[in-house]
């Protein structure tokens, strides 16, 4: 059964998240430099069939897109569609999921050298990027 994946595209490191077989759940995947993004997801999809990215849409509190991380997300999006026109892009709005996740972390009793980590926050950022949107995906099911 295919998965989906979900991204928190960062300027130096990107999170990454994923579905179960069954798409009710996300789980927190990996954390890599975004300069080899492209290089694990070729390596990854060879293993894993993905019929779906969600990638975080990032915006200001006033709903305007953040610009210069926008601009470095589209050009990933136009590279990954290219190399994978097969596999559905989605994008969700990501505003407070990096709050949330160092709130996550604070809950989990994570020592303050372990938040400073960006590697866990945008992975933590990524798995609720995803769940959100499968929540959102069963929402939208019950009103149609």
């Amino acid at each position: 059964m295919s998965k989906i994946l979900g991204i928190d595209y960062g300027k130096i490191i990107t999170g990454l998240s994923i579905t179960d077989s069954k798409k009710i759940f996300a789980f927190g995947l990996n954390s890599v430099p975004t300069k080899n993004l492209m290089n694990f997801l070729e390596s990854f999809l060879v293993r894993e069939k993905i019929e779906k990215i969600v990638v975080g849409l990032p915006k200001k509190l006033n709903n305007q897109k953040e610009v210069l991380i926008e601009t470095e997300i589209q050009k990933f999006l136009k590279k990954f569609h290219i190399k994978y026109p097969k596999i559905i892009i989605k994008r969700l709005d990501e505003r407070f999921t990096s709050k949330i996740a160092f709130d996550t972390m604070i809950k989990l009793g994570l020592k303050r050298k372990k938040r400073r980590k960006k590697v866990i926050l945008n992975q933590i950022s990524a798995t609720i990027i995803l769940q959100s949107y499968l929540t959102k995906k069963d929402k939208d099911s019950l009103i149609n």
